[in-house]
């Protein structure tokens, strides 16, 4: 039923929900044409010219899945797990490979997306919805040289779509559960030189209560959000071109704070803005990009049971200019270079409920980063692709620092891929971790390194693809939260320049992470039918010596994941679909005294085409009403059913 593109250190093509897109896919990607291209490298490689791991998920895959929100796909993928803070809308974190939620760079249209006013500088994936986007590539292992110091635990590209015709249009329309509706239209075309393409969404759900039912919790905490997204390209030239892209989403999220039902609600804001000239010059081998992004992030809490409603706001800001070029030196020698500048700065503050109490001054901070890179790529026999990178970044605050990364990829006439690469990361403090009123000015940069090696094969003209890898990673001053006590003496447990005001804590480098493990995927396809799964083992351990939770599970970070599907396509336009995901359990701290217990979910989906453009869907998560928890008195969702109709055209 989902056609993912899971192809790594562990796999190429793992599902579809017809025979002939399988088959389409498999043959894509053994070719040597092969027609599904990953822009998450930074310049247009087709899936065998990749070493390190990677997932893509294409418009088709996106829509056979059905799903809302872009966390529940990427969880189908391998090494990548969530906690949310309950149901839509709330809180989300992503790890990729056991690394912390705010050691992989998301990407949409070529702008990154982090907020530099959130606790680690990352993005959280609380109102990303599946919306206009037409693919989204998923690189696992360190990924700094092309996308930055942050990119440890790997980057999440997304691509919103582009027109392909003089006028095209789509729509989905569905309802379900707990009042939920979701409904999404885009409309572009191509006109001479120009080309264009705007769409929007409205999703609203009364939710589940995010403090846990089986801790007491039972008013439900609603969501909606909206967006808009939109692009237009134009062409000055034969080899010039103008560009503009845009997304915007707007959610308002109810949830519980201090572990019971309350009134508290957020409201979140987000702006993100791209403009780029792109020149080709050498008959096309010789490809530039300048261009600039920006993000805008506004967050605020309320609770109007208080005198004062407002508990909390903060605001993050990022402008980043860039550029980029490639050059083809021969068939077999290419290069990617260029040139970054990025500037953060952020604000926040938590006034107090009583009315007597004044309201505190914003605390603040800013952050400049210019960096230069480039990467080698040689195909030095056919079949081998060799390349290297080097990285250098200039922090304002932390000076310069190199990073270095290789990797290779072997086809084989056999039918077997070999891969292997090395990378490094280093990622500077957070703004909030500096200067918000638990941040630590003396702290250091957490650094990275791993590597992974893995093989895959191709078995009867591609209908059945196996597969495994082995990563290994290990971070050093990895950042943490280091509570306090009411009765600490720690001078950095009392707010800095006033000794007589205790705080509940601060950030702190004590940390070495270490993680490794294994990916495995298959996936069969025989007719009409098609099964794949993949399971994940992952080690992520704290190995601070000579401290209490040396050796002790990273937080909310099971080791043991897998996830099956099986799907059969019938010749009169039926699809039907099972898909199921166990995820072993984890503990909800670092000293593993609190454990979350396994669970297993199973899903059933269901559409049938009315037209080559037109379809019914409907679809059954969680079926059994499994009761679970990613995060510790936090709620999930229960059984739910939705249905509704797609068009395209």
């Amino acid at each position: 039923m989902n056609r993912f593109f899971r192809h790594s250190v562990s796999l190429a093509v793992l599902a579809a929900s017809s025979p002939a897109l399988a088959e389409e896919a498999a043959h894509a990607v053994a070719s040597e044409g092969d027609s599904i291209i990953v822009t998450a490298t930074r310049a247009p490689l087709t899936l065998d010219e990749v070493p390190a791991s990677i997932a893509v998920l294409d418009k088709a895959a996106i829509d056979r899945a059905q799903d809302i929100g872009v966390t529940e796909l990427l969880l189908r993928t391998p090494g990548v797990s969530i906690s949310r803070n309950g149901g839509y809308g709330t809180s989300t974190s992503l790890r990729i490979r056991g690394a912390e939620s705010d050691h992989s760079v998301v990407v949409i249209d070529g702008v990154k997306l982090n907020d530099p006013s959130s606790t680690g500088g990352g993005f959280n994936f609380t109102n990303l919805l599946v919306g206009d986007i037409a693919r989204i590539e998923v690189l696992r292992g360190p990924q700094s040289i092309l996308w930055g110091s942050q990119a440890i635990g790997g980057v999440v590209n997304i691509v919103t779509a582009s027109p392909e015709k003089a006028l095209e249009g789509s729509f989905d329309i569905e309802a379900g559960s707990r009042q939920t509706i979701s409904a999404r239209a885009a409309v572009g075309g191509k006109t001479g030189p120009l080309s264009w393409r705007i769409g929007g969404q409205r999703f609203t759900t009364d939710g589940i209560s995010s403090h846990a039912k089986a801790f007491g919790g039972v008013e439900r905490d609603g969501y909606r959000n909206h967006n808009v997204s939109g692009r237009a390209e134009l062409a000055l030239a034969d080899n010039v071109s103008v560009e503009v892209r845009g997304t915007y989403a707007s959610g308002r999220v109810q949830f519980d704070g201090f572990n019971a039902d309350s009134a508290d609600y957020g409201l979140n804001k987000e702006f993100v803005g791209y403009a780029g000239v792109n020149i080709d010059l050498a008959d096309g081998r010789f490809r530039n990009r300048i261009a600039y992004g920006h993000t805008d992030t506004n967050r605020d809490n309320f609770n109007p049971t208080r005198a004062r409603p407002r508990s909390f706001e903060a605001d993050g800001r990022n402008k980043r200019w860039e550029y980029q070029g490639s050059f083809a030196v021969s068939d077999r020698i290419s290069a990617i270079f260029g040139v970054e500048n990025e500037r953060s700065d952020f604000r926040s503050r938590s006034p107090a409920a009583s009315l007597s109490t004044p309201l505190p001054a914003f605390v603040r901070g800013e952050a400049e980063l210019t960096s230069a890179y480039g990467q080698l790529s040689i195909e030095p026999v056919a079949g081998l692709t060799l390349n290297g990178g080097l990285r250098y970044d200039d922090h304002d605050r932390y000076g310069g620092q190199t990073l270095f990364a290789a990797g290779g990829v072997w086809r084989l006439p056999t039918g077997t891929v070999l891969r292997a690469s090395y990378g490094e990361g280093f990622k500077a403090p957070s703004l909030f971790q500096l200067f918000s009123e638990f941040g630590n000015t003396a702290l250091d940069p957490e650094a990275a390194k791993g590597w992974e090696a893995g093989v895959e094969q191709h078995l009867f003209d591609r209908k059945l693809v196996i597969g495994a890898s082995w990563f290994d990673r290990t971070t050093t001053n990895q950042i943490i939260f280091n509570s306090c006590s009411a009765t600490a003496t720690d001078p950095l447990c009392f707010v800095p320049g006033n000794p007589a005001a205790r705080r509940f804590g601060y950030y702190l480098n004590v940390a070495r992470a270490e993680a490794h493990g294994v990916e495995a995927s298959a996936a069969l396809t025989l007719g009409g039918l098609v099964l794949d799964g993949n399971t994940s083992w992952i080690v992520a351990e704290d190995r601070s010596a000579g401290t209490a939770n040396f050796g002790k599970w990273l937080p909310r970070r099971p080791r043991q994941t897998a996830n099956a599907s099986v799907s059969y396509a019938f010749d009169f336009g039926l699809g039907l679909g099972a898909a199921v995901r166990w995820s072993g359990k984890s503990f909800d701290n670092a000293s593993n005294a609190t454990r979350l217990d396994d669970y297993t979910l199973v899903d059933l989906r269901a559409e049938f085409a009315l037209s080559d453009g037109v379809k019914l869907f409907a679809r059954a998560e969680n079926v059994f009403d499994e009761q679970y928890m990613t995060a510790f008195r936090y709620g999930s969702l229960g059984r739910s059913v939705y249905a509704g109709i797609r068009g395209r055209f």
